[in-house]
C-alpha cells in the first residue's frame, strides 16, 4: 500500500512540472489556442483571398470591355470619305 501511495505522489509531481513548464513555455491554458481555431483563421483567410481575387479580376474584365467599346465607338465615328494627305 504505501508503494502505491508513492507511485500516485511521483506521478502527481511529474504531471505538475510538466504543465508548469507547458505554462512557461506556451502561455496559460486559456490563452492557448486550439486547432480549431487556427483552422477557422486559416478557411476564413482563403475565402477572403478568393473574394480579392475575384474582384480583381472583375474589375480588370469590365475595365477591359469598356475599353474595347470606347475604342469601337471612336472609329465609327471617323468619316469614312475623309482624304488623308
Amino acid at each position: 500500500m504505501p508503494d502505491q501511495r508513492d507511485t500516485v505522489l511521483i506521478e502527481q509531481a511529474k504531471i505538475q512540472r510538466m504543465r508548469l513548464g507547458a505554462a512557461l513555455v506556451y502561455g496559460h491554458i486559456g490563452e492557448r489556442r486550439t486547432v480549431n481555431d487556427h483552422m477557422k483563421r486559416l478557411m476564413g483567410s482563403i475565402v477572403v483571398a478568393a473574394v480579392a481575387c475575384a474582384a480583381c479580376v472583375g474589375v480588370s474584365f469590365v475595365s477591359q470591355l469598356l475599353t474595347e467599346r470606347a475604342q469601337e465607338s471612336s472609329s465609327i465615328q471617323t468619316p469614312t470619305g475623309a482624304v488623308n494627305p
